[in-house]
């Protein structure tokens, strides 16, 4: 079982792996990602790094899971407007674009069909209810819940990093991503909310 820092010192340690290694992971992946690489620039050693996640793997695992817990707390899905969640989603791929790239590593190499998490480590449930929720109210269309958040959030994702045909940044002009936000609004809002 892992450790946990004693000490602010550890902490601080354990902190700036976690930063090295988000940025490891996501710029190469799960078997591409070097501890080497991890260790040396965040100015410790495979044994601290082995001695908080265990393996490799644990650090990624670490890594995701609170990515995926930061999508959900810094990213509140709103049942009642989800054109408006499509587009902070949006937003947060342009502020944190190492999130959707560690997913898609993920994807690639650990889950390539199914859910992308185990169901015990899932944190959509919440997400599903206020969808059903919002569908009992008459504000979203019927159908499965987890296939209109899933729907939601492939749009939310079509100029995300992993866009198979255009990769946006938040380098670019405000008006462009002004015009995207305008055109996914509009076409979340048309394909699921009722007529």
């Amino acid at each position: 079982m892992p450790d946990l820092p004693a000490t602010a010192r550890g902490a601080a340690t354990r902190q700036r792996i976690l930063e090295e290694a988000t940025r490891e992971f996501a710029e190469h992946g799960i078997a591409g990602a070097r501890v080497e690489r991890i260790v040396a620039a965040a100015r410790t050693n495979k044994a601290q790094l082995y001695g908080y996640f265990g393996s490799k793997e644990g650090l990624f695992d670490a890594i995701f899971s609170a990515s995926l817990e930061r999508i959900v707390n810094v990213v509140p899905i709103d049942a009642g407007d989800l054109a408006d969640w499509a587009v902070r989603l949006y937003d947060e791929y342009l502020r944190r674009p190492d999130l959707i790239r560690l997913a898609t590593w993920a994807r690639l190499e650990r889950r390539p069909a199914g859910h992308l998490v185990e169901d015990a480590d899932r944190l959509d449930d919440h997400k599903l209810r206020a969808i059903a929720e919002a569908q009992a109210a008459g504000k979203v269309v019927p159908g499965d819940p987890f296939d209109i958040m899933a729907l939601v959030i492939a749009l939310s994702m079509a100029w995300s990093p992993v866009s198979n045909v255009y990769a946006a940044t938040a380098e670019e002009p405000g008006d462009v991503h002004d015009r995207r936000r305008a055109l996914l609004r509009e076409t979340v809002r048309r394909a699921v909310t009722p007529d």
